[in-house]
């Protein structure tokens, strides 16, 4: 039985679903790195919420992992691309907690607006300092979205219902979306320059690390006001203290900060910030959401292949997942029989796609095929780590898709360029089984085997028979025979199926015959 390790707090209906779905769950928060690592190489899938790290040496120990779901946004504590090496999905849940989320960067605007919590505290100490809160209005005023993606759509729509004026700063927001949620699409200094008030929603990248700068504060409105619920290091801390020091931002308010649990920082208890414990995704109902997408989504993916909200590889939907199954060994094996015959280095990739394949979700396809086809050169390689692979390698990538093709009612052709020459291989489905139907230009039909051979040759009378008589005498069992040539004399081609492995010194024997140009042992 598969089984799942759930390393954090995380609501019992996790625990609960994976075991409805048939798997067997171990519920262990609170570990050290060290208790992880010593047990983790028994799990396939791991729960995690923002405790646990998964760096590169929990990784190592992780021999059977498959998949890494992360019950909210962030995956900060998980190292990606190590997981991308090692074969190991990452997802997260990126809509369970979003109208959370929203809510606090709301409700942090309006208490920052209106100097809620210091006011909360004067009164609380028996002051009745009335003139010294002195708030401004939301309405009317122009908020400053940067990062309109979900969380940041759903503070636009809610901000817009209070008369503000929105405007948005995000290079993959569409002109459609920005007119859908009513909000202006501007480039970040001119949100800066505009809005009264700045809220950010977007994950911490290189590129969005100290979006928030010194620099920055320049460009914006004096008495701007900042809120940060989305992630620590957005915003430059030092800068921004130096700026509510002297002026120029009226307030912030922050719920995530650079070093975390910040029991210090250099903003705490300055009088124009409000501070939160990174509490924008805790509320009753958004912790039940994540841990229950979380365990739909890893046991989706261990016991259907479906993949949701993937963060290193394509999404496959469990509609999607059984229509691409018989597609997959298909473009496996095709990858296979063309990484088992390339002898020089791979320049590119093209995978082509015609007829009823056409119209699925084929991006799940092409990193299946890359796999086969790097995985005889690079050994442990799979469909998460293959586009990884070949990206370091510069190994260019493309798909092609028809919605029609002429001999076959679905077909796909991998064409690979080496520094040599450039070579295809064909495959199609019969009766829902991968059949090869094309090398190198040249048709073939033939059935994948365990054990087989590949021969290209001369069209020259009596091959076969020389070919049958050299297995025969070596004592090797023919299991199928399969054909083709261009043209009467040409060039040709030979698939032959045999019931074992080849010893090195019969496939030397193979090359001797005449007219054999090449042979190949491959194995599927």
């Amino acid at each position: 039985m598969l089984k799942v390790l759930i390393s954090d707090k995380m609501s019992p209906l996790a625990e609960e679903i994976f075991k409805a779905r048939g798997l067997e769950v171990d519920y262990k928060p609170g570990m050290t790195p060290d208790e992880l690592k010593a047990c983790i190489g028994d799990y396939y899938g791991l729960a995690i919420r923002s405790d646990t790290k998964v760096r590169a040496d929990v990784l190592d120990a992780a021999v059977n992992l498959k998949v890494i779901g992360r019950a909210g946004i962030g995956v900060d504590n998980v190292d990606i691309p190590a997981a991308t090496a090692k074969g190991v999905v990452v997802m997260n849940t990126p809509f369970g907690n979003s109208i959370t989320t929203a809510e606090h960067a709301l409700a942090m605007m309006m208490a920052l607006a209106r100097d809620i919590p210091q006011a909360s505290a004067s009164t609380h100490a028996g002051k009745w300092e009335k003139s010294k809160f002195m708030g401004v209005e939301l309405f009317g005023k122009t908020l400053g979205v940067v990062g309109c993606g979900n969380i940041g759509g759903y503070v636009a729509e809610r901000a817009l219902g209070l008369k503000m004026r929105v405007i948005a700063y995000d290079p993959y927001l569409t002109p459609e979306r920005a007119h859908d949620l009513g909000v202006e699409k501007v480039e970040l200094d001119e949100l800066f320059a505009r809005a009264d008030f700045i809220t950010l929603h977007t994950p911490l990248t290189d590129a969005t690390r100290g979006i928030i700068s010194e620099k920055s504060f320049g460009k914006m409105k004096k008495g701007v006001r900042i809120i940060n619920c989305a992630r620590g290091g957005l915003v430059d801390e030092a800068a921004l203290k130096a700026a509510l020091d002297d002026g120029r931002v009226a307030g912030a308010a922050l719920d995530v900060f650079e070093v975390e649990p910040a029991k210090e920082n250099v903003l705490f208890n300055h009088p124009k910030v409000i501070c939160t414990p990174h509490l924008g995704a805790s509320t009753k109902e958004a912790q039940v959401n994540v841990a229950v997408q979380v365990a739909e989504q890893i046991s989706d993916f261990l016991l259907t292949g479906a993949v949701t909200n993937a963060l290193n590889m394509p999404s496959v939907s469990a509609e999607d997942a059984p229509k691409l199954k018989p597609y997959m060994k298909l473009v496996e094996y095709l990858g296979s029989f063309a990484g088992q015959i390339t002898r020089t280095g791979i320049k590119a990739v093209n995978i082509s796609y015609e007829g009823s394949v056409a119209e699925l979700n084929t991006k799940p396809l092409t990193a299946i095929a890359l796999s086969g086809l790097l995985r005889p050169m690079l050994d442990a390689v799979n469909m998460v780590s293959a586009p990884a692979i070949a990206k370091e390698r510069n190994i260019g990538l493309s798909e092609t898709k028809r919605e029609g093709s002429a001999e076959y009612q679905t077909l796909v052709k991998l064409t690979v360029t080496t520094e040599t020459q450039t070579r295809s291989v064909s495959g199609t489905l019969f009766a829902g089984k991968p059949r090869l139907v094309e090398v190198n230009g040249i048709p073939v039909e033939a059935e994948f085997g365990a054990h087989m051979l590949f021969f290209t040759n001369k069209d020259k009378p009596g091959l076969i028979g020389k070919l049958g008589t050299s297995l025969g005498l070596a004592g090797v069992n023919i299991a199928t025979f399969h054909l083709g040539r261009n043209a009467a004399g040409e060039d040709a081609v030979a698939l032959v199926q045999i019931d074992g492995a080849l010893k090195p010194d019969v496939l030397e024997s193979l090359r001797a015959v005449p007219n054999v140009v090449r042979v190949e042992s491959l194995s599927f």
